[in-house]
């Protein structure tokens, strides 16, 4: 009878393992299908006088492949760059759209310039490893010791548009020979996707372009 029901118990978490990431899934996509379509909807709804599922949807797919378009030409990026330098005037508006942006920047695959290596710090403590994405350098500055040269290093937390900007010597880098695409589905998939072996070039005081 033990076995039995081991094995039914067995048989029945097999069954979550599979069934919740599909209805999961699901959710998020019928959730995110839900809001978007919601946009537009209800002008559509007054305009053709009835509820058309998913037209909401389409639109503003295409509504969003439009200024892709405009963004990706000369005469688009010239009009969207005033369009911007206007509102950023305004100062609520600046200051929650500028952060936003370069964030999202950030992780845009258009983007050389954000994010320069994925790399590796002893981080919260030395011994323990964290992955990061190196950001920039700056040079610690003081009248009682010599200049310091640090590299800032964003470390995601819980997610990855959330993490910490912690500045390290540069020396205390360890670059890794994985891409930033590679670093961000590293993170993405909670680690799953990290490799079996992490090369990387030791740490240096010589910062990569």
């Amino acid at each position: 009878m033990g076995n039995l029901r081991a094995k039914i118990k067995t048989i029945f978490i097999a069954g979550l393992v599979v069934t919740i990431p599909i209805l999961v899934t699901i959710f998020l996509i019928w959730w995110a299908f839900d809001l978007v379509d919601g946009f537009l909807a209800p002008i559509y709804d007054r305009i053709l006088g009835y509820h058309f599922p998913g037209l909401g949807f389409v639109s503003t797919i295409l509504l969003i492949f439009l200024v892709g378009l405009v963004a990706t030409n000369v005469v688009g990026q010239r009009l969207l760059s005033w369009g911007e330098a206007f509102l950023s005037r305004i100062p609520l508006f600046k200051i929650v759209y500028l952060s936003v942006k370069q964030m999202v920047d950030a992780f845009s695959p258009q983007n050389r310039t954000s994010f320069k290596r994925f790399v590796l710090v002893e981080y919260p403590r030395k011994g323990v490893f964290s992955f990061g994405f190196l950001t920039d350098h700056s040079v610690l500055e003081s009248e009682e010791q010599r200049a310091i040269p640090l590299a800032a290093v964003y470390i995601p937390t819980n997610h990855l548009y959330l993490g910490e900007i912690v500045l390290f010597p540069r020396e205390e880098l360890y670059y890794s020979d994985l891409t930033i695409e590679e670093g961000i589905r590293i993170i993405l998939s909670g680690g799953i996707a990290t490799p079996s072996r992490l090369t990387v070039r030791g740490s240096g005081s010589s910062l990569p372009n």
